[in-house]
């Protein structure tokens, strides 16, 4: 990514320390355990130790780590019973969610030969859950429970925690990069208006705004030749690239002036720390405008490969919603309710503007010159993505009233056929509901009218990005 962020994890283990010099043979397996638990947490976060906590004072200094780390999210082992005086302090001023990780060491109790400190140590994970959650409860605090067995492997422990941390990286990228505002929205579009300050309040981001003045200008400094050549081959590499009016094939000086603004582009976002943009220009397409506009759809296409989200018609909802499914799920593409096609009962989804090459994986994207950008300033290069046949996941952002965000999902799959040939990415999606029914219950959820798309099926994951950030969701379908 052209901006990197690691999600920061807290995980720390409980025992009641009552236990200990009772059964001194439960120090060495719960550190053992301990230990090897910390193994199953994915290298892709950094993992802040609060250590195996069996007093407050204890949990006090884990919680003095977590708070000076910022952590994302907090993971706590239950190693055996423990009051919840071990759990409290470390988390009580934390603003993220616990996850309980329940896990028992042995599959089964071998009934006739386990005596108090076997069943104490591999056996009694499950002691204090309830009363960790009903604490938590209490304390106004985020929580999940994962429930499983070390003994044999578990396939669903691991996925679990996986999920976590991936949703973890999404408050991390949200608190630590900025969404760059270009412009302004399209005018009349309403539901893509926001409050900047409201939304650093509520999730953490925070806005920087920009004239087009300052990007018209963005690219006057670079001279150095060898990277964009190296960048016009990296864009002819990422697009086929239609033949001019005249025939000719694209060369790397068909687009050496496009290399050079996404050269400008990318020392801006790296300078900005920008891992989301949001832009749109209402202005005359004539001289320097005209030229960036024209070049603008494939410029940012190039910078969503990289890991920022770039929204057309100044959408910054939209570019939160593809920033959460690039993080999580490796693909985010800006899309829209299309068309629908009754004969078929599938929904037509798609958008016109810059996209993600990584989610074009039917076919390579293509680029071509369009005299008019419908609804739009000029005309100039238009890009179209290829997202693959199988399943897919949409992820609208919108607020209620009272300026609260709420997400809105729904998992569908995408299937072959025909699809529109003018030049906008387009995706034939079948839903469990059927196409009138999701076009229902998607509008009647009150999202913006732009959604972004994935490959694959993430609602679980985006589950735990909503508990982590502290937003509600609609679940439209799965």
């Amino acid at each position: 990514m052209l901006v990197e962020t690691k999600a920061k994890v807290g995980v720390f283990s409980i025992a009641l320390g009552a236990y200990l010099p009772q059964f001194p043979t439960l120090v060495p397996e719960f550190e053992a355990q301990y230990e090897a638990f910390k193994k199953t947490i994915p290298d892709t976060v950094e993992l802040v130790d609060g250590g195996m906590v069996t007093t407050k004072e204890l949990s006090m200094k884990a919680g003095d780590r977590f708070r000076a780390a910022d952590v994302d999210l907090v993971i706590l082992q239950l190693l055996t019973y423990a009051t919840s005086y071990n759990m409290l302090p470390a988390i009580r001023d934390l603003n993220v969610p616990v996850v309980l990780v329940n896990v028992q060491k042995l599959k089964a109790p071998d009934y006739a030969n386990t005596d108090t400190p076997k069943w104490l140590g591999e056996l009694y994970a499950c002691g204090a859950v309830g009363e960790m959650v009903a604490d938590l409860e209490r304390a106004g605090k985020r929580h999940a429970v994962i429930t499983g067995v070390v003994e044999g492997g578990d396939d669903y422990v691991a996925a679990e925690i996986a999920q976590w941390c991936k949703a973890a990286q999404v408050r991390r990228r949200f608190r630590y990069t900025n969404i760059a505002q270009i412009g302004r929205p399209y005018p009349g579009m309403m539901d893509l208006y926001i409050d900047e300050t409201n939304l650093y309040n509520r999730m953490g981001l925070y806005t920087k705004q920009f004239d087009w003045e300052k990007m018209w200008a963005i690219a006057d400094h670079i001279t150095d030749e060898n990277a964009i050549r190296a960048k016009a081959e990296d864009i002819l590499a990422t697009f086929d690239i239609a033949p001019d009016k005249d025939g000719k094939a694209a060369t790397v000086e068909t687009v050496w002036d496009m290399a050079k603004y996404v050269v400008a582009f990318e020392e801006w976002v790296k300078e900005e720390e920008l891992g989301m943009i949001a832009s749109h220009y209402d202005g005359f397409a004539r001289g320097i405008a005209g030229k960036l506009d024209s070049m603008l759809i494939p410029a940012f296409s190039m910078l969503i490969k990289q890991g920022t989200a770039c929204a057309v018609e100044g959408d910054m909802k939209v570019a939160m919603a593809m920033s959460i499914l690039k993080t999580i799920a490796g693909t985010g593409q800006l899309s829209e309710m299309y068309s629908i096609d009754f004969n078929e009962d599938i929904c037509i989804i798609g958008h016109s503007g810059s996209g993600d090459a990584d989610i074009s994986q039917a076919k390579k994207p293509t680029m071509k010159i369009v005299d008019v950008f419908h609804g739009k300033t000029g005309g100039g290069y238009l890009t179209q993505f290829y997202p693959p046949v199988g399943a897919v996941t949409y992820l609208g952002i919108t607020q209620d009233m009272n300026g609260k965000f709420k997400f809105v999902v729904a998992e569908g799959v995408n299937e072959d056929g025909p699809i529109f040939t003018f030049g906008d990415t387009n995706m034939r999606t079948r839903f469990s509901i059927g196409a009138r029914e999701f076009c229902n219950r998607w509008s009647e959820a009150g999202p913006t009218h732009h959604m972004a798309a994935a490959v694959g099926r993430h609602i679980d994951t985006i589950l735990k990005v909503a508990k982590i950030m502290d937003v509600p969701v609609d679940i439209v379908c799965r």
